[in-house]
């Protein structure tokens, strides 16, 4: 088990390792394998990617992302919603009209219904890395088309699948097209897997992840 001056080690070499992003201004505080981020980024791309690499450490339990997005130019909200709204139509995953946009102040909010999940997060992805951003709010629902005992199958089933989880260790609950995780697994980056492999099931519309990390 790490202490949590090691891990935050860790934790500042991967950012300083990875090349997509400029960490020379993000703080890393650890506290019982809590791993809380400070700071300030150019863009909300980047604070999103520090938080996706922290994940990839062994021995992180929980992150709390509080760092800043500090734009280095501005952009109307005008622009914004344009720019956002290009990049859905663009987007063949996404069903057409399916996606409303709003902004303010740089913040994008999206909303609309969708049958998968991948196209929610499709979409999240679209608006995500575009200049002036400063923060996305995904409301988009994703309407479930199956039985809820069918979405418990296929979530095991590519459970047994993975190379990356141990599935006797992950159980799985359905209510409606709400999916709850339980179990315990070895580092953060196979709780994240377990909570990606159920969003893929078909009509999942909620994932309340409750596994725990065994440091």
């Amino acid at each position: 088990m790490k202490s949590d001056s090691e891990l935050r080690r860790d934790v500042e070499r991967e950012l300083e390792w990875d090349p997509s992003i400029d960490a020379r201004n993000i703080a890393v505080a650890v506290k019982n394998g809590v791993v809380s981020l400070a700071g300030h980024v150019p863009t909300y791309s980047d604070k999103w990617r520090a938080e996706s690499i922290v994940k990839r450490v062994a021995g992180v339990s929980a992150i709390a992302n509080d760092i800043q997005v500090r734009l280095a130019s501005e952009r109307t909200d005008a622009d914004i919603a344009e720019s956002a709204r290009m990049a859905l139509n663009t987007d063949n995953r996404i069903p057409a009209d399916s996606v409303k946009v709003i902004v303010s102040q740089g913040w994008i909010t999206l909303e609309g219904k969708v049958p998968y999940y991948y196209q929610k997060t499709a979409a999240e992805s679209d608006v995500r890395y575009l200049r002036g951003v400063r923060g996305v709010t995904n409301s988009i629902m994703v309407v479930p088309n199956v039985s809820p005992t069918q979405i418990k199958i296929e979530i095991e089933e590519a459970f047994k699948r993975s190379a990356q989880l141990d599935a006797k260790r992950i159980s799985v609950e359905t209510r409606d097209a709400k999916v709850i995780l339980t179990g315990t697994v070895r580092s953060w980056a196979e709780r994240d897997e377990a909570e990606s492999a159920a969003w893929r099931a078909p009509g999942v519309r909620e994932v309340e992840n409750r596994i725990e990390v065994a440091i």
